[in-house]
């Protein structure tokens, strides 16, 4: 009985761990930033918006191109937020 309960332990520790990383996965970013664009060719934000906007997406790409989907994804977002999206 012990070793039926030990080998389900692991078998669920197996399946559970990367359907767990999965679902906290980042985006993509460049899927984050591809969304990003198409909001700011139909948003008309100010033009200090507009600056803070191309900081933050500047910031994201740099980022990206580092590996690091986390940290872009949350410069994106935060451009989104600034143009209301």
């Amino acid at each position: 009985m012990n070793k039926f309960a030990l080998a389900f332990a692991f078998a669920a520790t197996a399946i559970i761990v990367p359907l767990a990383s999965a679902i906290a996965a980042p985006t993509p970013c460049e899927t984050a930033l591809k969304d990003l664009r198409a909001a700011e060719a139909k948003a008309t934000p100010n033009d200090a918006d507009k600056n803070k906007v191309s900081e933050l997406e500047t910031k994201g790409i740099e980022r990206c191109n580092a590996d690091d989907d986390k940290r872009a994804d949350d410069f994106f977002a935060q451009a989104m937020k600034i143009l209301g999206k």
